[in-house]
C-alpha cells in the first residue's frame, strides 16, 4: 500500500474540521464550494480538509455533495452531547468586540479554575478574549468576579438563560472578536480546553 507523502502543513485548523462537520450535519449534504465559502477557506485547503475527512471515514462525497457517514454522525452526536448549544450574543456587559459567540459545555464546571485558560485558548486562535461562566448551585457565576451573574450582569444573564437550558456544573463560554468566525473559533478553542 502506498502512503501519502507528508507534503506541506494544511492551512486549516481543527476548528475548521469541526465547523465543516457542523455544516454537513446541518445541511445533510453540501458541496465543496459552499463549504469553502462558509469556512472562508481556499479551494485547495477545502479539498484537503474534505479529503482528510473522507480518509478518516467521517464523510462521504457524491455528486450531490458531502454527507456524514455513520461514523461521522456518531462522532458529531458525541460532540453535540458535550457542546449542545452555540449562539451569537447581542452586545451586553461581558461582550467587548463586534461579534460574540457563546457555547454551552455540559458538566465541565469542575475543570474551570479562574477562566484564564479558556481566555488564553480563545486569544490563541484570533479572538479578543473569552469569558467563562459556570452554573453552580442554581446560579450562574463568573469565577473570581461574580457569585451571581443575574444580579451583577443582568443583560448577559437574561440572554444566556433565554437561549440555554443550563444544568448543574455546565459552563458557558463567551468569546468576542472583530470577525464572527474568530469569535466562534475562540469559543470552540476555549471549550476544547475543558474537554
Amino acid at each position: 500500500m502506498l502512503e501519502k507523502a507528508p507534503g506541506p502543513r494544511p492551512s486549516f485548523s481543527v476548528f475548521d474540521v469541526i465547523k465543516a462537520m457542523e455544516l454537513i450535519a446541518e445541511k445533510g449534504s453540501i458541496g465543496r464550494g459552499k463549504i469553502a465559502e462558509e469556512l472562508r477557506l481556499g479551494e485547495g485547503a477545502t479539498r484537503t480538509l474534505i479529503s482528510r475527512l473522507i480518509d478518516a471515514r467521517l464523510i462521504a462525497s457524491s455528486k450531490s455533495g458531502c454527507s456524514l457517514t455513520e461514523k461521522g454522525a456518531k462522532i458529531w452526536n458525541e460532540l453535540r452531547a458535550i457542546i449542545p448549544q452555540k449562539f451569537v450574543l447581542e452586545k451586553n456587559e461581558l461582550t467587548f468586540a463586534a461579534y460574540s459567540v457563546a457555547l454551552q459545555v455540559k458538566g465541565q464546571g469542575g475543570k474551570v479554575k479562574k477562566g484564564l485558560e479558556q481566555r488564553d485558548a480563545a486569544v490563541t486562535v484570533g479572538a479578543k478574549g473569552a469569558t467563562t461562566l459556570v452554573f453552580k448551585d442554581n446560579r450562574l457565576i463568573l469565577p473570581m468576579i461574580s457569585t451571581d451573574v443575574a444580579k451583577d450582569y443582568p443583560v448577559t444573564f437574561n440572554q444566556i438563560i433565554r437561549l440555554t437550558k443550563l444544568e448543574e456544573n455546565d459552563v458557558v463560554i463567551i468569546s468576542s472578536a472583530d470577525q464572527l468566525k474568530m469569535a466562534e473559533y475562540g469559543a470552540l478553542a476555549a471549550a476544547w480546553s475543558l474537554v
